[in-house]
């Protein structure tokens, strides 16, 4: 059950129009799944995604050399600590001028982050804390290895350089969830431990999906998170422990009697990217599924929420 203080909060607390479309515009799946969180926390979430967001666009910066690249994350970091609106439009104006992708959501993410900065200081002190120190963590990771790329490519070695690479860019954002999902909520606390345990392959998993996915996009642009000396069956058997943890997460959530839309939040990710990992080993890399197969596994969810049984979706073929 939430506090009475929690619900006292999101009563108040609705997230802005503007965040909502900026989500809608640089993610399909996340405009999907924040929206099910309960108030205050998807107002949180929603900020917490779009400044990582802002962080991954620089990181991954096509039009930018290392160098720039490296710099730019560096202003980002130093503005997500110490916010200022005015410094965020001086920084969002540089990014413009020579844009460091051409995806329209994206440069639109950028054009509007000191809106985003503005809604990061509107946040409670401690979930801004929390904001503050997981993104800043995840610049240092994705800075490390901006560092190593040569002439524009970043080479990734092995698995455990896989890992490195994934917890940076997402593990990371798994431990700061399950930070925001604890806030306020003392029936969640006796499955702390566990929660925050598999937080890392939560993120992990979701990232090592997307990786084999999306490797023959990112191979044209430079980017070989695959490592080449390693059998990609041996990415699939890691991809799918990871998400077997993941769905132990979603049940102890739902165990502990997490609001539904929390529980909601993060099994929705989980089952796509279980139903995706699949069709990639199937037909290869850049295949996805059909929008009647995503409106099904939506379907699934609600119905398994209605009744507190999202566990069973984790017996299911």
């Amino acid at each position: 059950m939430e506090s009475d203080n929690t619900r006292d909060v999101a009563a108040a607390v609705r997230t802005p129009p503007l965040l909502d479309h900026l989500l809608e515009r640089s993610s399909r799946t996340f405009a999907l799944t924040i929206p099910l969180l309960p108030e205050p926390t998807r107002y949180a979430v929603t900020v917490a995604y779009l400044l990582f967001r802002v962080a991954d666009t620089l990181e991954d910066a096509t039009s930018w050399p290392r160098g720039r690249k490296l710099q730019e994350l560096a202003a980002l970091n130093d503005l997500i600590e110490q916010p200022s609106t005015a410094r965020a439009r001086e920084l969002a104006d540089a990014w413009l001028t020579e844009p460091p992708c051409d995806h329209e959501g994206y440069c639109e993410l950028l054009q509007k982050l000191p809106d985003v900065i503005d809604a990061m200081s509107s946040l409670t002190p401690g979930t801004t804390a929390e904001i503050v120190r997981h993104t800043s963590r995840t610049i240092s990771g994705m800075t490390s290895f901006v560092e190593r790329e040569q002439q524009g490519r970043l080479q990734l070695d092995d698995i455990p350089d896989l890992k490195a690479y994934c917890y940076a860019v997402a593990g990371i954002v798994g431990e700061m969830l399950t930070e925001l999902f604890l806030e306020d909520r003392g029936q969640l606390q006796p499955a702390a431990a566990e929660l925050r345990r598999d937080a890392a392959a939560f993120g992990e998993a979701l990232q090592l999906v997307n990786i084999l996915k999306d490797s023959a996009a990112d191979a044209e642009e430079g980017r070989c998170y695959l490592p080449p000396t390693v059998d990609r069956s041996a990415v699939f058997a890691l991809a799918r422990e990871d998400l077997d943890r993941a769905a132990g997460y979603c049940t102890r959530l739902e165990s502990a009697e997490a609001p539904s839309g929390v529980v909601g939040f993060t099994a929705l990710p989980v089952l796509l990217a279980r139903a995706t990992l699949a069709r990639v080993e199937e037909s290869g890399p850049g295949t996805k599924l059909t929008r009647p197969e995503v409106v099904s596994i939506i379907a699934s969810l609600q119905q398994a929420l209605d009744r507190r049984r999202v566990s069973e979706l984790w017996q299911r073929g």
